[in-house]
């Protein structure tokens, strides 16, 4: 029997995004209803953000005991009971699940429907039984790992990121197809626990950040044992479990035990049947203005699927923007200037704004680039982190990007971010106080090295100095 439902907001997608916009709706008066067809908290809480740092931290820990002895702490066999990291990333994932979990959000006042929704006309949803007609649609469906028709490949077992945290057998020797964050980070949680690993890039890992910083993980992954087979796609993959083989385009050979597929990913639109609500789509997904609304003035979409940076952070800035719109009927309109992205790798590497290419490009003469190295800070040097610097964009006194590489360099780019959406000048940055011994006065120390030469190395201020001290008392 076919119910039938109204609501002011209906949300498609109980992730990141989904819940974000389920929260705020529900508790500033609308009436919310929220579909979710497979696991609440999407792909962040079940198989990305959450359970690969988890796998990162297991790893960092095996190899900070390997690696004591600069502390005056022997080193020790740092070994690793796979099976036992993988209960302790399950374990991480029970514990924030409550957060994302049917029975809060209903307590908050949402009507969630456990159902797979998709569109039957402009403004109808059906989810299972139910057709629920909504005032306003947020589609926030996510992304899936992307999977190419590599020959061969569908003969042989595979993991994705869905797949690999239920994975309970250490490998041998992981393959890794794909050189991009998700690549990179698993690779280096791997090799850490003691596993051989090899990444397969077509063009350069960690292709999208800046080259110079990018260098400073890779070389680093290197020297912990990680191989990279770079600019050369696989071709062919053949094998079996336990023993597979991936050749490449110039003729590499590459054997291991496991493969892991981490080349992008999708956006997921195929069950939604959009045409029917008159809502485009382009190869990175919905079609959206910079008000997120689709083709259809009803419809929003949001994260992933929206077709831009996916990143979870973006998600629930989305939610925000489309809250704005959706409850206020006020304009609102995303910016991308601001939004930050970092690998977890060890160094970490962070990314804010324009890269120096992308601002060379830009701005041209104009452009400033001031460093600051790790190693001329002393918490680093205190904690033998001294690897890594930051290069900061500088056009007329104001950051347009921010790079990091180094430790903690997550936690260092968000005052970037907060300087660009602000549109703050390097003066300000300069005039904060950060405690000592910090990383943080790594960002201080940035923007010192860009007045530096301007007060001393300038003969009209050494000339006035001169002068002031000639006539005070």
């Amino acid at each position: 029997m076919t119910t039938r439902i109204k609501t002011d907001v209906l949300i498609i997608g109980a992730g990141s995004g989904g819940l974000s916009v389920a929260a705020g709706a529900v508790q500033m008066g609308a009436d919310v209803t929220l579909l979710e067809g497979h696991k609440m908290g999407g792909d962040c809480l079940n198989y990305g953000c959450v359970p690969s740092k988890a796998l990162i931290k297991a790893g960092k820990t095996a190899y900070a005991q390997q690696h004591s002895a600069q502390y005056g702490v022997a080193n020790a066999a740092g070994a690793v009971d796979y099976a036992a990291a993988k209960d302790h990333v399950a374990d991480v994932i029970s514990q924030i699940a409550p957060v994302d979990s049917v029975e809060r959000f209903e307590g908050l006042g949402v009507r969630v429907i456990r159902e797979y929704g998709r569109f039957i006309s402009d403004k109808e949803v059906q989810a299972g039984d139910t057709i629920i007609t909504a005032r306003r649609i947020v589609v926030a469906t996510g992304s899936s790992p992307l999977v190419p028709p590599i020959p061969g490949l569908k003969d042989v077992p595979y993991e994705t990121n869905e797949t690999l945290f239920d994975l309970r057998e250490k490998p041998e020797h992981l393959i890794i197809i794909g050189g991009g964050p998700i690549g990179i980070e698993m690779a280096q949680a791997h090799v850490r626990m003691g596993c051989k690993v090899t990444v397969i890039e077509g063009d350069r890992a960690l292709g999208k950040d800046d080259p110079e910083l990018a260098e400073v993980v890779l070389q680093t992954m290197r020297d912990e044992g990680v191989a990279f087979e770079e600019g050369s796609n696989a071709a062919k993959i053949s094998g079996e479990a336990g023993a597979i083989t991936v050749e490449t385009e110039d003729g590499r050979v590459i054997k291991g035990s496991h493969l892991l597929m981490a080349v992008g990913r999708k956006s997921n639109v195929d069950r939604l049947d959009l045409d029917k609500a008159g809502v485009e789509t382009t190869k990175a997904g919905i079609k959206v203005d910079d008000s997120l609304r689709s083709s259809n003035r009803r419809v929003y979409a949001i994260g992933d699927v929206a077709g831009g940076l996916q990143f979870t952070h973006v998600a629930g800035y989305h939610a925000g923007v489309v809250i704005r719109s959706i409850l206020f009927g006020l304009p609102s309109k995303t910016k991308l200037h601001h939004i930050p992205w970092v690998t977890y790798a060890a160094p970490e590497l962070a990314q804010v704004g324009l890269t120096e290419a992308q601002a060379r490009e830009e701005h041209g003469d104009k452009l400033e680039v001031v460093r600051f190295h790790y190693n001329h800070n002393d918490r680093a040097i205190a904690e033998r982190q001294t690897k890594g610097f930051i290069k900061v964009m500088v056009v007329k006194g104001r950051p347009v990007g921010a790079s990091i590489v180094g430790h903690q360099a997550g936690e260092l780019i968000t005052l970037w971010s907060l300087a660009l959406v602000n549109n703050m000048k390097m003066s300000q940055i300069a005039a904060m106080v950060a405690p000592y011994p910090t990383i943080s006065e790594i960002n201080k120390r940035a923007a010192g090295a860009y007045f530096s030469p301007r007060l001393f190395e300038s003969s009209l201020v050494k000339a006035v100095v001169r002068a002031v001290q000639r006539l005070l008392p």
